[in-house]
């Protein structure tokens, strides 16, 4: 894992605990995110992929609040381990991923939805969250 040190005095980066179950069971078994999702409901991943999954068949709305529930669980699970509301969520960390993929998720959508505040209030707290992530996941 990469160290990322604020020369500048900012805040140290957040990094999510791993949920190794959660990942054996999207990986090894092979279960549906929406299995996932209902067993550990905090795991912001499993919302990502049900977010992802309805955009692209075109549910918009549905996606947006898979979105929604991922993200609000990722600040959660963010705030339980020392985030203060800004600073980096290195997108190198496994497990911080979820999280970010959720926040681009629900950018995307609110924008497919005309929620235009939204969508670039997401945006730009993604890129301050993580500019690897704002460049992965945004094209």
């Amino acid at each position: 894992m990469t160290t990322h040190k604020n020369l500048l005095g900012g805040p140290e980066p957040t990094y999510l605990p791993e949920n190794e179950e959660a990942y054996r069971l999207l990986g090894e078994e092979k279960l549906a995110p929406v299995e996932v999702a209902a067993k550990f409901p905090t795991f912001s991943l499993a919302w990502a992929l049900l977010a992802d999954d309805a955009f692209e068949r075109g549910s918009v709305v549905e996606s947006y609040a898979y979105a929604r529930t991922g993200y609000h669980r990722g600040l959660d699970a963010l705030r339980r381990a020392g985030w203060k509301g800004h600073g980096p969520v290195p997108w190198d960390h496994r497990a911080n991923r979820g999280f970010l993929r959720c926040l681009a998720g629900l950018a995307r959508a609110a924008g497919e939805i005309g929620e235009q505040d939204e969508y670039e209030r997401c945006r730009q707290f993604l890129k301050d969250s993580s500019a690897e992530a704002y460049t992965e996941l945004t094209g």
